[in-house]
């Protein structure tokens, strides 16, 4: 049944107004967020291709998919979008620590102050800077030729990631950058650009304190 078709009191909006959104089943609640199509596409049958989307892909459905359901122009699909990161973000587990400053990522990487080797460490965030991951990427000393960008960067791709910050110890104790861990930096800086991944920082952690290299 088309939207135009339904009694007023039962479309989308009016019923969520009535009952609340808890009313709506989830074709509903995509047609409430759709709104309209356009061209004369009919709200229903464009949220019910959605949902067929949001089967599959859940809430990270590619931009592309959405630019293929027909009736369904940009200014929805950025709502659409913008809707799902929103939940995305607010739903995250609530022990999901945001990581908005050096000193809270220095505070995760407590564990590689004593090490003996050094510990290339990379911690993904989402667009909340909220913890997804934490990942030793190397064990050993750092070069540009061991940590490649491509090693960094493969997992921040498969968790969507917004942004990083990187981080290695010294067991020396020196805070000091070395010249490989300015160009290391660099090259990750780089490619995060290219990638549309940034580079928050990168942090060299010693013992008793640590120091951004950016």
């Amino acid at each position: 049944m088309k939207l135009r078709d339904k009694n007023p009191l039962d479309r989308p909006r009016e019923k969520m107004k009535a009952k609340g959104a808890g009313a709506l089943s989830d074709l509903e609640l995509l047609m409430a967020i759709t709104g309209s199509g356009v061209g004369g596409h009919d709200v229903a049958e464009i949220s019910r291709e959605i949902k067929k989307l949001l089967d599959k892909y859940g809430v990270d459905i590619p931009r592309t998919k959405l630019e293929d359901v027909t009736g369904l122009g940009e200014a929805k699909i950025a709502v659409i979008l913008a809707t799902f990161e929103l939940a995305k973000r607010h739903l995250a587990p609530a022990d999901a620590p945001i990581i908005d400053s050096p000193e809270k990522a220095a505070q995760k990487l407590a564990d590689i102050r004593d090490k003996k080797q050094e510990y290339f460490v990379c911690l993904t965030l989402d667009g909340a800077n909220r913890l997804i991951a934490k990942r030793t990427i190397s064990i050993g000393t750092l070069t540009s030729s061991l940590i490649h960008p491509r090693e960094v960067f493969a997992d921040a791709v498969t968790d969507r990631a917004a942004s990083i910050i990187v981080a290695h110890n010294h067991p020396s104790g020196s805070l000091d950058p070395s010249s490989a861990d300015r160009e290391v930096t660099r090259r990750l800086k780089e490619s995060g650009e290219l990638l549309g991944i940034a580079l928050v920082d990168h942090l060299v952690i010693t013992k008793t304190d640590f120091r951004s290299i950016l």
